[in-house]
Protein backbone atom coordinates (compact mmCIF):
# COMPACT_ATOMS: atom_id res chain seq x y z
CA UNK A 1 0.00 0.00 0.00
CA UNK A 2 2.74 2.38 0.89
CA UNK A 3 4.53 1.53 -2.32
CA UNK A 4 1.43 2.36 -4.42
CA UNK A 5 0.96 5.64 -2.55
CA UNK A 6 4.58 6.61 -3.15
CA UNK A 7 4.25 5.73 -6.83
CA UNK A 8 1.07 7.80 -7.07
CA UNK A 9 2.78 10.71 -5.38
CA UNK A 10 5.72 10.46 -7.79
CA UNK A 11 3.43 10.28 -10.80
CA UNK A 12 1.41 13.23 -9.48
CA UNK A 13 4.58 15.28 -8.93
CA UNK A 14 5.84 14.36 -12.38
CA UNK A 15 2.53 15.39 -13.94
CA UNK A 16 2.49 18.64 -11.97
CA UNK A 17 6.08 19.40 -13.00
CA UNK A 18 5.26 18.54 -16.62
CA UNK A 19 2.21 20.80 -16.56
CA UNK A 20 4.27 23.61 -15.03
CA UNK A 21 6.97 23.15 -17.68
CA UNK A 22 4.30 23.12 -20.42
CA UNK A 23 2.66 26.24 -19.04
CA UNK A 24 5.99 28.03 -18.69
CA UNK A 25 6.92 26.97 -22.25
CA UNK A 26 3.59 28.21 -23.60
CA UNK A 27 4.02 31.48 -21.73
CA UNK A 28 7.59 31.83 -22.96
CA UNK A 29 6.69 31.10 -26.57
CA UNK A 30 3.63 33.30 -26.31
CA UNK A 31 5.76 36.08 -24.91
CA UNK A 32 8.23 35.63 -27.74
CA UNK A 33 5.45 35.65 -30.34
CA UNK A 34 3.59 38.45 -28.58
CA UNK A 35 0.47 36.29 -28.28
CA UNK A 36 -0.74 37.33 -24.86
CA UNK A 37 -0.05 41.06 -24.87
CA UNK A 38 -2.44 43.79 -26.04
CA UNK A 39 -1.88 44.40 -29.79
CA UNK A 40 -3.26 46.36 -32.72
CA UNK A 41 -3.56 45.06 -36.28
CA UNK A 42 -2.30 47.01 -39.27
CA UNK A 43 -1.86 45.87 -42.84
CA UNK A 44 0.68 46.17 -45.62
CA UNK A 45 0.34 45.22 -49.29
CA UNK A 46 3.36 43.72 -51.06
CA UNK A 47 3.97 42.72 -54.66
CA UNK A 48 6.29 39.96 -53.42
CA UNK A 49 6.80 38.81 -49.83
CA UNK A 50 9.94 36.76 -50.69
CA UNK A 51 9.09 33.74 -48.51
CA UNK A 52 7.55 35.61 -45.55
CA UNK A 53 5.39 33.41 -43.28
CA UNK A 54 2.86 33.89 -40.53
CA UNK A 55 4.56 34.24 -37.18
CA UNK A 56 7.67 35.97 -38.55
CA UNK A 57 8.87 38.87 -36.49
CA UNK A 58 8.37 42.60 -37.02
CA UNK A 59 11.22 44.94 -36.10
CA UNK A 60 11.37 48.68 -35.58
CA UNK A 61 14.72 50.41 -34.95
CA UNK A 62 16.27 47.04 -34.02
CA UNK A 63 13.51 46.20 -31.51
CA UNK A 64 10.93 43.44 -31.97
CA UNK A 65 7.46 45.02 -31.78
CA UNK A 66 5.17 42.30 -33.17
CA UNK A 67 4.61 39.34 -35.47
CA UNK A 68 3.01 38.58 -38.82
CA UNK A 69 -0.60 37.61 -38.22
CA UNK A 70 -1.69 36.37 -41.64
CA UNK A 71 -0.89 36.48 -45.35
CA UNK A 72 -3.43 36.37 -48.17
CA UNK A 73 -3.65 37.08 -51.90
CA UNK A 74 -5.60 39.98 -53.39
CA UNK A 75 -7.36 40.04 -56.75
CA UNK A 76 -4.51 41.93 -58.51
CA UNK A 77 -1.84 39.34 -57.60
CA UNK A 78 -0.67 41.42 -54.66
CA UNK A 79 -0.23 40.04 -51.16
CA UNK A 80 -1.90 41.50 -48.09
CA UNK A 81 0.01 41.00 -44.84
CA UNK A 82 -1.66 41.64 -41.48
CA UNK A 83 0.68 42.70 -38.68
CA UNK A 84 0.13 42.38 -34.95
CA UNK A 85 1.96 45.26 -33.26
CA UNK A 86 2.23 45.75 -29.50
CA UNK A 87 -0.06 48.39 -28.09
CA UNK A 88 2.80 49.92 -26.16
CA UNK A 89 4.94 50.24 -29.29
CA UNK A 90 2.37 51.90 -31.57
CA UNK A 91 3.18 55.39 -30.29
CA UNK A 92 6.66 55.12 -31.85
CA UNK A 93 5.45 54.07 -35.30
CA UNK A 94 4.10 56.96 -37.41
CA UNK A 95 1.48 56.83 -40.13
CA UNK A 96 4.05 57.85 -42.77
CA UNK A 97 6.46 55.04 -41.83
CA UNK A 98 7.60 52.49 -44.44
CA UNK A 99 7.81 48.70 -44.32
CA UNK A 100 10.01 46.25 -46.20
CA UNK A 101 10.71 42.53 -46.21
CA UNK A 102 14.29 41.62 -45.35
CA UNK A 103 16.30 38.81 -43.78
CA UNK A 104 17.25 38.34 -40.14
CA UNK A 105 21.00 37.98 -40.64
CA UNK A 106 22.73 36.55 -43.71
CA UNK A 107 20.70 33.32 -43.98
CA UNK A 108 18.07 33.88 -41.28
CA UNK A 109 14.28 33.94 -41.42
CA UNK A 110 12.36 36.60 -43.28
CA UNK A 111 11.25 39.55 -41.20
CA UNK A 112 9.40 42.81 -41.74
CA UNK A 113 11.28 45.97 -40.85
CA UNK A 114 9.36 49.18 -40.19
CA UNK A 115 11.37 52.37 -40.46
CA UNK A 116 11.11 56.08 -41.13
CA UNK A 117 8.27 58.41 -40.23
CA UNK A 118 8.30 61.89 -38.72
CA UNK A 119 7.21 63.03 -35.29
CA UNK A 120 4.93 65.66 -36.82
CA UNK A 121 2.64 62.86 -38.05
CA UNK A 122 0.32 60.94 -35.70
CA UNK A 123 1.15 57.37 -34.64
CA UNK A 124 -0.55 54.35 -36.20
CA UNK A 125 -3.92 53.07 -35.07
CA UNK A 126 -5.69 49.76 -35.41
CA UNK A 127 -6.65 49.13 -39.07
CA UNK A 128 -4.12 51.55 -40.60
CA UNK A 129 -2.06 50.65 -43.66
CA UNK A 130 1.71 51.07 -43.70
CA UNK A 131 3.32 52.13 -46.95
CA UNK A 132 5.60 49.53 -48.54
CA UNK A 133 8.96 50.35 -50.09
CA UNK A 134 9.62 48.37 -53.23
CA UNK A 135 12.98 46.65 -52.97
CA UNK A 136 14.58 44.52 -55.61
CA UNK A 137 14.65 40.86 -54.76
CA UNK A 138 17.80 38.79 -54.51
CA UNK A 139 17.02 37.14 -57.85
CA UNK A 140 16.67 40.53 -59.54
CA UNK A 141 19.93 41.71 -58.03
CA UNK A 142 21.68 38.52 -59.16
CA UNK A 143 20.22 39.00 -62.66
CA UNK A 144 21.47 42.58 -62.80
CA UNK A 145 24.86 41.48 -61.49
CA UNK A 146 25.02 38.78 -64.16
CA UNK A 147 24.18 41.32 -66.88
CA UNK A 148 26.85 43.66 -65.49
CA UNK A 149 29.36 40.82 -65.57
CA UNK A 150 28.54 40.22 -69.25
CA UNK A 151 28.98 43.90 -70.01
CA UNK A 152 32.26 43.95 -68.09
CA UNK A 153 33.44 40.93 -70.07
CA UNK A 154 32.57 42.69 -73.34
CA UNK A 155 34.42 45.82 -72.23
CA UNK A 156 37.44 43.75 -71.22
CA UNK A 157 37.46 41.97 -74.58
CA UNK A 158 37.21 45.28 -76.45
CA UNK A 159 40.01 46.78 -74.35
CA UNK A 160 42.12 43.71 -75.04
CA UNK A 161 41.60 44.16 -78.80
CA UNK A 162 42.44 47.87 -78.56
CA UNK A 163 45.60 47.15 -76.58
CA UNK A 164 46.65 44.57 -79.17
CA UNK A 165 46.13 47.02 -82.03
CA UNK A 166 48.10 49.70 -80.20
CA UNK A 167 51.00 47.32 -79.60
CA UNK A 168 50.95 46.32 -83.30
CA UNK A 169 51.10 49.98 -84.36
CA UNK A 170 47.55 50.19 -85.71
CA UNK A 171 45.56 53.38 -85.43
CA UNK A 172 46.69 56.82 -84.30
CA UNK A 173 47.63 55.74 -80.78
CA UNK A 174 49.62 52.81 -82.15
CA UNK A 175 51.48 55.05 -84.59
CA UNK A 176 52.27 57.52 -81.83
CA UNK A 177 53.73 54.76 -79.70
CA UNK A 178 55.65 52.98 -82.45
CA UNK A 179 56.50 55.60 -85.11
CA UNK A 180 59.25 57.88 -83.81
CA UNK A 181 58.95 60.29 -86.76
CA UNK A 182 55.28 60.88 -86.11
CA UNK A 183 56.04 61.40 -82.45
CA UNK A 184 58.72 63.97 -83.35
CA UNK A 185 56.29 65.80 -85.64
CA UNK A 186 53.70 65.86 -82.88
CA UNK A 187 56.35 67.10 -80.47
CA UNK A 188 57.30 69.89 -82.90
CA UNK A 189 53.65 70.78 -83.32
CA UNK A 190 53.20 71.04 -79.56
CA UNK A 191 56.30 73.23 -79.39
CA UNK A 192 54.85 75.50 -82.09
CA UNK A 193 51.58 75.68 -80.19
CA UNK A 194 53.46 76.59 -77.01
CA UNK A 195 55.34 79.32 -78.90
CA UNK A 196 52.07 80.62 -80.34
CA UNK A 197 50.62 80.69 -76.84
CA UNK A 198 53.64 82.67 -75.61
CA UNK A 199 53.28 85.10 -78.52
CA UNK A 200 49.60 85.52 -77.76
CA UNK A 201 50.46 86.18 -74.13
CA UNK A 202 53.05 88.77 -75.16
CA UNK A 203 50.55 90.40 -77.52
CA UNK A 204 48.02 90.55 -74.71
CA UNK A 205 50.56 92.21 -72.44
CA UNK A 206 51.38 94.74 -75.18
CA UNK A 207 47.72 95.51 -75.67
CA UNK A 208 47.32 96.00 -71.92
CA UNK A 209 50.28 98.42 -71.89
CA UNK A 210 48.86 100.26 -74.89
CA UNK A 211 45.49 100.53 -73.16
CA UNK A 212 47.16 101.96 -70.08
CA UNK A 213 48.93 104.55 -72.24
CA UNK A 214 45.63 105.51 -73.85
CA UNK A 215 44.04 105.93 -70.44
CA UNK A 216 46.71 108.33 -69.16
CA UNK A 217 45.64 111.91 -68.54
CA UNK A 218 46.37 114.25 -71.43
CA UNK A 219 46.03 111.52 -74.04
CA UNK A 220 43.47 111.66 -76.82
CA UNK A 221 41.54 108.62 -75.63
CA UNK A 222 41.41 109.91 -72.03
CA UNK A 223 40.29 113.38 -73.19
CA UNK A 224 37.65 111.90 -75.46
CA UNK A 225 36.24 109.90 -72.56
CA UNK A 226 36.55 112.44 -69.73
CA UNK A 227 36.70 115.94 -71.29
CA UNK A 228 33.23 117.04 -72.36
CA UNK A 229 34.60 120.10 -74.22
CA UNK A 230 36.78 117.91 -76.43
CA UNK A 231 33.85 115.66 -77.21
CA UNK A 232 31.75 118.74 -77.98
CA UNK A 233 34.41 120.02 -80.40
CA UNK A 234 34.72 116.58 -81.98
CA UNK A 235 30.98 116.37 -82.46
CA UNK A 236 30.92 119.88 -83.93
CA UNK A 237 33.76 119.01 -86.31
CA UNK A 238 31.98 115.83 -87.35
CA UNK A 239 28.79 117.82 -87.94
CA UNK A 240 30.67 120.38 -90.09
CA UNK A 241 32.39 117.58 -91.95
CA UNK A 242 29.06 115.93 -92.63
CA UNK A 243 27.69 119.24 -93.93
CA UNK A 244 30.78 119.70 -96.14
CA UNK A 245 30.41 116.19 -97.47
CA UNK A 246 26.74 116.82 -98.12
CA UNK A 247 27.60 120.06 -99.98
CA UNK A 248 30.30 118.33 -102.00
CA UNK A 249 27.90 115.55 -102.79
CA UNK A 250 25.32 118.10 -103.95
CA UNK A 251 27.94 119.88 -106.08
CA UNK A 252 29.00 116.59 -107.63
CA UNK A 253 25.37 115.80 -108.39
CA UNK A 254 24.97 119.23 -110.02
CA UNK A 255 28.13 118.75 -112.08
CA UNK A 256 26.89 115.35 -113.07
CA UNK A 257 23.53 116.75 -114.13
CA UNK A 258 25.27 119.59 -116.02
CA UNK A 259 27.56 117.13 -117.75
CA UNK A 260 24.65 114.93 -118.67
CA UNK A 261 22.68 117.91 -119.99
CA UNK A 262 25.66 119.11 -122.05
CA UNK A 263 26.21 115.59 -123.29
CA UNK A 264 22.59 115.11 -124.26
CA UNK A 265 21.82 118.69 -125.46
CA UNK A 266 23.43 119.00 -128.90
CA UNK A 267 21.90 122.46 -129.55
CA UNK A 268 23.87 124.34 -126.86
CA UNK A 269 27.27 125.89 -127.53
CA UNK A 270 29.18 123.34 -125.50
CA UNK A 271 27.02 120.57 -126.93
CA UNK A 272 27.82 121.68 -130.45
CA UNK A 273 31.51 121.93 -129.60
CA UNK A 274 31.47 118.43 -128.08
CA UNK A 275 29.40 116.70 -130.74
CA UNK A 276 29.78 118.76 -133.96
CA UNK A 277 33.19 117.91 -135.34
CA UNK A 278 32.97 120.50 -138.13
CA UNK A 279 32.21 123.34 -135.74
CA UNK A 280 35.10 122.28 -133.54
CA UNK A 281 37.43 122.33 -136.55
CA UNK A 282 36.22 125.81 -137.54
CA UNK A 283 36.73 127.05 -133.98
CA UNK A 284 40.23 125.58 -133.97
CA UNK A 285 41.01 127.30 -137.29
CA UNK A 286 39.64 130.59 -135.92
CA UNK A 287 41.91 130.34 -132.88
CA UNK A 288 44.84 129.59 -135.13
CA UNK A 289 43.99 132.63 -137.30
CA UNK A 290 43.74 134.79 -134.18
CA UNK A 291 47.14 133.62 -133.03
CA UNK A 292 48.58 134.36 -136.48
CA UNK A 293 46.93 137.79 -136.53
CA UNK A 294 48.32 138.54 -133.07
CA UNK A 295 51.83 137.68 -134.24
CA UNK A 296 51.45 139.92 -137.30
CA UNK A 297 50.06 142.72 -135.13
CA UNK A 298 53.10 142.46 -132.86
CA UNK A 299 55.36 142.74 -135.92
CA UNK A 300 53.45 145.76 -137.16
CA UNK A 301 53.71 147.48 -133.77
CA UNK A 302 57.42 146.81 -133.68
CA UNK A 303 57.79 148.23 -137.15
CA UNK A 304 55.64 151.21 -136.18
CA UNK A 305 57.88 152.01 -133.19
CA UNK A 306 60.82 152.02 -135.51
CA UNK A 307 59.13 154.42 -137.93
CA UNK A 308 60.52 157.97 -137.65
CA UNK A 309 57.05 159.43 -137.69
CA UNK A 310 55.97 157.67 -134.50
CA UNK A 311 59.38 157.34 -132.80
CA UNK A 312 59.04 160.58 -130.83
CA UNK A 313 55.57 159.56 -129.59
CA UNK A 314 56.77 156.28 -128.21
CA UNK A 315 59.83 157.83 -126.54
CA UNK A 316 57.66 160.41 -124.84
CA UNK A 317 55.31 157.65 -123.67
CA UNK A 318 58.23 155.67 -122.26
CA UNK A 319 59.51 158.72 -120.32
CA UNK A 320 56.08 159.30 -118.82
CA UNK A 321 55.88 155.64 -117.82
CA UNK A 322 59.24 155.61 -115.94
CA UNK A 323 58.25 158.12 -113.11
CA UNK A 324 55.04 156.18 -112.57
CA UNK A 325 57.01 153.00 -112.16
CA UNK A 326 59.46 154.57 -109.68
CA UNK A 327 56.58 156.01 -107.64
CA UNK A 328 54.94 152.66 -107.39
CA UNK A 329 58.20 151.17 -106.19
Amino acid sequence: METKEKRSIKVGLFIIIGVLVFISGVLTIGNMKKLFGSTITVKTIFDDVSGLKSGNNIWYSGVKIGTVKSIRFLDNSQVEVLLNIEEKSKEFVRKNANAKVTTDGLIGNKIIVIYGGTTKVAHIEDGDEIHVEKIESTEEMISVLSENNKNLLGITSAFKTISKNILEGKGTAGLLLNDERLYNKLDNTMASLNQAALNAQSLTASLATFSQQLNKKGGLAHDLVTDTLVMKDVRSAITNLNQTVAGASSMVDNLKETTESIKNDRTSTLGVLMHDKKTAENLQKTIQNLESSTDKLDENMTALRSNFLFRRYFRKKDKNAEPADSTSL
